[in-house]
């Protein structure tokens, strides 16, 4: 019985050390793994665990403002409140944002259109849904966000361009990225209702404007409410652009040319280059751009055949007309093809070989010299010097004046103009340069063809003492001054021609018999000088001249357009300007006029005596 016993004793003991072995062991097992989670890979476990109740996002930064000379505000940001939903947080997408509809205007195209981008991106990338909420809806939607799953209210801002229509072309404006600007590769661009620069200076400066995301790490609950902040790397926000603008004239000139039907006008400093205004009428509003323009107001801006998006003072391009007439005089005085009292007969018309050609006034103007024919416009005196200057002599001299060429200017849209020579005709026809075309060339028509900021360039350089001046806008960004100044270098040209030059210019408005003379600033400190251009659209057969067809009798697009550039105080000139109307008619008549004014206003609010306000 005892032996019995005992062999039950020990084969218990025998199961009970195979059994607490096991258990050890198992326990040895299950403590290392332990050790192992806890110890060796703790810490890749509790970011795991951080990342489901911790939200990291990407927080956009504040887009740079864009200022006048004086600091005045061209381009701000406005707190804009703004719903935003992550679809895969959503129950029911469609359901939800039908219910935000019932809270906040939320028009059924624009849950289609939000459904489709679902439908194109990721799950968990955020969607703008709708913005500009005032307060009384960003309350309702947070009352109600048990019925919006997924949705969250963003603070964030919304850019303004307060002076409208008078900067549009300047600033430009900012709108959402699309696809093809998402290969530009800074994250930032993906945030929901990003927006970048699409025109303007928005456009060219926008990479510093745009400033450098910042992220914020926030504590959210089971449904995904945020509770608090835990942390957050700021933002890094955009430069602040200084131009050399002065706002207040922008917008008088902008004003200015809206009394006619198309027109445009550049300011500039003729000893700096600085631009004060720059304007294009028709323009428009940029603040309609913001949030997407709708249809029907596109289509007004796409067919209006005044062409309200184009930059026309330096995207248009026109015949100079008779303000190409310094050009051609400097060339020959220049060349030593003539001198200031050269004189020519004129009769009404030229001959040369078998053709004629009309000076302006019937009847003609009698004997000319180099400041008479500046004074009265005279097109047969430039008709007979170019037959002995030529072409390429005459397209050089254009050259040197700052013609036919794009500046390093700080606006994208500027076009080059057109300077023709033999070589430029002989490459693009396979013909050769006829002397008729330099005829037509010396007075600013056949092939020539200028912006209006060229046309101050040149005005600039004729009467600042022959300095290679070139024109900018944007003077400071952040602290760093884009344009310090500095003498601009010589273009070499004589300083008595200079003179001879701008003398007959002075005539022109000063003088009772000049082309501008009713256009000429009472204020003896303000006087201006300048030089009419009228530049034909559609040539006047013979015929149609012994009609007595007018300018007005034609379609308005085949009308002539009317040029004026100009400059003030007249015996020392700081201001130039250059006015183009298009199919205005004479610029004696149009352009001058509107030149008068706007020089006068430069002149009364003088921004060339101020600096640039950095901050």
């Amino acid at each position: 019985m005892l032996d019995n016993d005992k062999d039950r004793s020990k084969s218990f003991s025998r199961r009970a050390f195979v059994v607490g072995a096991a258990q050890g062991a198992l326990l040895t097992v299950l403590g290392g793994r332990l050790a192992w989670l806890q110890i060796v890979q703790g810490r890749k476990y509790e970011t795991l665990s951080d990342k489901n109740r911790i939200n990291t996002k990407m927080v956009a930064p504040s887009r740079g403002e864009i200022v006048d000379r004086f600091g005045v505000p061209l381009a701000v940001n406005n707190q804009n409140f703004r719903v935003l939903i992550i679809p895969e947080q959503a129950e029911d997408l469609e359901q939800s944002l039908k219910n935000l509809a019932r809270l906040v205007d939320l028009s059924d195209n624009r849950v289609q259109k939000i459904l489709k981008e679902s439908q194109k991106s990721s799950s968990f990338v955020p969607l703008e849904v709708t913005d500009s909420l005032d307060w009384d809806e960003v309350a309702k939607i947070e009352v109600n966000m048990t019925d919006l799953p997924g949705m969250s209210i963003d603070e964030g801002e919304i850019r303004n361009y307060p002076f409208e229509e008078a900067t549009g072309h300047l600033i430009g404006y900012v709108g959402a990225v699309n696809k093809a600007e998402l290969e530009d590769g800074d994250n930032v661009l993906s945030l929901p209702g990003f927006r970048i620069g699409k025109t303007g200076i928005e456009k060219a400066f926008d990479k510093p404007l745009r400033g450098a995301a910042g992220n914020s790490q926030m504590e959210v609950n089971v449904i995904g409410r945020e509770v608090r902040e835990l942390g957050a790397d700021k933002s890094k926000d955009g430069e602040r652009v200084a131009l050399s603008i002065d706002a207040e004239l922008q917008r008088y000139v902008q004003q200015r040319l809206s009394e006619e039907k198309s027109a445009s006008a550049v300011i500039m400093d003729s000893q700096t280059g600085a631009i004060y205004a720059m304007a294009s009428h028709p323009s428009f509003d940029p603040n309609l751009f913001i949030r997407g323009i709708d249809t029907e107001r596109w289509q007004d801006l796409l067919s209006n055949p005044a062409f309200p998006l184009n930059n026309k003072a330096i995207s248009g391009q026109y015949p100079p007309g008779s303000t190409f007439k310094m050009v051609t005089a400097m060339a020959a005085l220049e060349g030593g093809f003539s001198s200031k009292n050269t004189s020519v007969k004129c009769t009404g018309y030229y001959e040369y070989g078998a053709d004629r050609y009309y000076c302006w006034k019937r009847g003609g103007h009698g004997t000319v010299n180099l400041l008479t024919s500046l004074m009265k416009s005279c097109d047969t005196y430039y008709y007979k010097l170019c037959t002995e200057v030529g072409i390429d002599n005459i397209a050089k001299m254009a050259r040197r004046l700052g013609l036919g060429q794009r500046y390093n200017f700080d606006l994208r849209e500027e076009r080059p103009g057109l300077i023709p020579d033999k070589e430029w005709k002989l490459a693009r026809e396979s013909k050769p340069w006829r002397p008729g075309e330099t005829i037509i060339a010396s007075i600013g028509q056949g092939y020539m063809l200028t912006t209006p900021l060229q046309l101050a360039v040149m005005t600039s350089r004729l009467v600042n003492g022959g300095r290679a001046v070139e024109p900018w806008l944007v003077g400071y960004l952040g602290h760093k001054n884009l344009h310090p100044e500095g003498n601009w270098p010589s273009i070499g040209l004589n300083q008595n021609h200079l003179k001879s030059i701008k003398r007959g210019m002075d005539l022109v408005v000063d003088h009772k018999d000049g082309t501008a003379h009713s256009s000429q600033i009472e204020e003896p400190d303000m006087k201006m000088g300048g030089k009419t251009g009228t530049a034909q659209v559609k040539r006047l057969s013979r015929a149609d001249r012994l009609k007595g067809l007018k300018n007005e009798d034609v379609q308005w697009k085949l009308r002539d357009h009317a040029l004026f550039v100009g400059y003030a105080p007249m015996d020392n000139p700081r201001y130039v300007c250059s006015v183009v109307v298009e199919h205005g008619g004479g610029g004696s008549s149009v352009a001058a006029p509107i030149a008068k004014d706007i020089l006068t206003m430069a002149q009364k609010r003088n921004p060339a005596s101020t600096k640039i306000k950095v901050s």
